[in-house]
């Protein structure tokens, strides 16, 4: 492996680290290496804490090795004032000679400012190594800003026989076609996106509370769709466990503490008013979880980055068709009993 693409290979999987804890910022890792040895390495873990060069210069204990070091970084350094100084400034000021670079930064804050800052100051910079891959570690980060719109995810489960749900039910709650380990494997997903998104039918029908409470992590924003006012009060979405942001088109509604509505035309285009809603939002992130007619909105409108699928080992015989979609570069899985079908749309 070539020197370059191991040590970027080390910045991604640093970077990694920093899965659903970064908005709205991006995954970022970064390695100090002076003779051949690693002297520092850092990565990114919360808006308005250190950047990952930062946290790889501190981790340097003799400083005065920076002067003949290699920096090596999965994204273009910033050059603006955010929450925290520019990491261009860092790297210039401690005199650190060569910049390697994974890829260029999208946002037009940066978009390759950073790597022009530090061309002017003196630095070997290489820039494009692994850029692919790099490009895919902030994959929601990259659609956001050239897109300009959340990277979304389609999630959903379905019987042997293609039904999402029973066409009746007893009580108010889900009906689980997948085992515990498929739905603790849900909860991860859901604290590594930045919202969840749901309709009227399933709020009404499950009384979800959409949080993460299988897993460590953070609780996505809860987005729910309910056009007419129709979800009772007392359910568990308005708990404000985590901010919820409701879809409406009624004006007749009080925003409370963490319970925000918003007015959106239902009759025309709702995935993408809904997409472009999620943009001026700064929310990057989003995984649909159904019920059907929500999901089929999507597909139906091409607006989709990927669909994770789970089939589970029982049948209903009738019930709710589970949506329709043609799903290509599919990659399936098991656990358990369960299958895991997980597609890319590449449009």
């Amino acid at each position: 492996m070539k020197t370059n693409e191991k040590y970027i290979r080390r910045c991604i999987e640093l970077a990694k680290n920093g899965l659903g804890t970064t908005y709205p910022n991006p995954m970022v890792g970064s390695v100090i290496v002076c003779d051949g040895k690693i002297i520092g390495e850092g990565w990114h873990k919360k808006s308005g804490e250190p950047h990952a060069e930062v946290n790889a210069v501190n981790a340097v204990k003799d400083k005065s090795l920076l002067k003949k070091s290699t920096i090596y970084v999965s994204l273009e350094p910033c050059s603006h004032f955010g929450k925290t100084p520019p990491c261009c400034d860092l790297i210039i000021e401690n005199k650190i000679p060569n910049v390697v670079i994974g890829t260029v930064d999208p946002n037009i804050k940066v978009a390759g400012n950073g790597i022009k800052k530090l061309l002017e100051a003196g630095a070997n910079v290489t820039v494009g190594i692994l850029e692919t891959e790099c490009n895919e570690l902030n994959k929601r980060f990259f659609t956001f800003h050239e897109k300009k719109r959340p990277y979304i995810i389609l999630k959903w489960a379905e019987s042997q026989d293609g039904f999402i749900a029973p066409l009746t039910k007893q009580e108010q709650k889900p009906v689980w076609i997948t085992n515990e380990f498929s739905r603790q494997l849900v909860h991860k997903w859901r604290s590594e996106e930045q919202a969840i998104l749901v309709g009227t039918q399933t709020v009404i029908d499950d009384n979800p509370k959409l949080d993460t409470r299988d897993w460590s992590g953070n609780n996505p924003v809860r987005i729910v769709l309910d056009q007419h006012n129709r979800i009772p009060k007392d359910s568990r979405i308005f708990n404000n466990q985590a901010k919820t942001i409701v879809l409406t088109n009624s004006s007749n509604t009080i925003n409370e503490e963490n319970i925000i509505f918003e007015i959106i035309d239902f009759k025309q285009n709702v995935a993408s008013q809904i997409a472009d809603f999620l943009y001026r939002h700064q929310i990057q992130s989003v995984i649909v979880e159904g019920g059907r007619q929500t999901l089929q909105t999507f597909i139906d409108e091409n607006l989709w980055d990927e669909a994770r699928l789970f089939v589970g080992n029982n049948s209903f015989k009738k019930g709710i068709k589970a949506p329709i979609i043609a799903l290509k570069n599919s990659i399936k899985q098991t656990i358990g009993n369960d299958t895991v079908i997980i597609s890319r749309n590449h449009d």
